[in-house]
């Protein structure tokens, strides 16, 4: 299967920021297809886009995801880690959990967002945010071999700390037992963005008021050890070099 370095070796969030002006809208590549009509941009579409080259990076630049589903009826959204591996996303969690449980062969809709601004307009009403998202529809799938089941966990782990899980105890049937790994192809996924200053009124222009923008950006701290590591333990390069955004 291929990888999320699609051959690169990188760390994939290094690079992320992906804008209009360096895609071009072609249909996502490989074992996706063309936009559904549930995926496609249609308020502001000129900030809808649908291609490989905008929605796997944002997809590889922001961990955290929310994964909307059904569960006795009620509509639920809970955040959990995702990574992407060539044309699929991926999440894990406990085989208790009520989410696993509901989204297994059932329709999903996957969200990821990144804030990347605040937009400062001359009027409240053209206030807005500089963000880049991704939206997946689809059916999940339940990861039910080991042997795959620890491959998609490796790149999991490999992605954010390269190396790190040859470091790591293997994991034990128990353990095993205790984690489930779902599956969602990128078949029908879209990205909105938007960048840039504010569009305000042309008459506004005049008038004497700051406008701009607000850079947000997401940023990693220095590796706090834990008390009980042996002693003389130092951090190693893939904890002491992570980057996000």
């Amino acid at each position: 299967m291929s990888s999320r370095h699609e051959g690169s070796g990188a760390l994939p969030y290094r690079q992320s920021r992906a804008t209009p002006d360096q895609v071009r809208g072609r249909p996502l590549a490989g074992s996706a297809v063309a936009p559904s009509e549930r995926v496609r941009v249609k308020r502001l579409h000129e900030r809808g886009h649908y291609d490989a080259e905008t929605i796997h990076p944002i997809l590889d630049a922001m961990p955290i995801c929310s994964v909307g589903y059904v569960f006795n009826g009620s509509p639920y959204v809970t955040p959990t880690l995702q990574w992407r591996e060539g044309g699929h996303i991926y999440w894990h969690g406990s085989s208790a959990s009520r989410m696993l449980e509901a989204v297994a062969e059932a329709e999903v809709c996957v969200t990821v967002t990144i804030m990347d601004g605040f937009v400062l307009a001359r009027s409240a009403f053209h206030h807005s945010a500089n963000y880049r998202s991704v939206m997946v529809l689809g059916t999940a799938r339940k990861i039910t071999d080991r042997d795959e089941k620890e491959a998609r966990l490796k790149v999991f782990v490999d992605s954010l700390f390269p190396g790190r899980w040859d470091m790591l105890r293997p994991m034990n049937a128990q353990e095993f037992k205790a984690t489930t790994v779902m599956s969602l192809p990128l078949a029908e996924a879209s990205a909105k963005i938007r960048t840039g200053g504010p569009k305000d009124d042309e008459e506004d222009y005049k008038l004497p008021i700051w406008a701009g923008v607000v850079p947000l950006h997401m940023q990693i701290g220095g590796p706090i050890a834990d008390k009980l590591n042996l002693a003389g333990l130092a951090p190693p390069a893939h904890v002491t070099g992570v980057k996000l955004g």
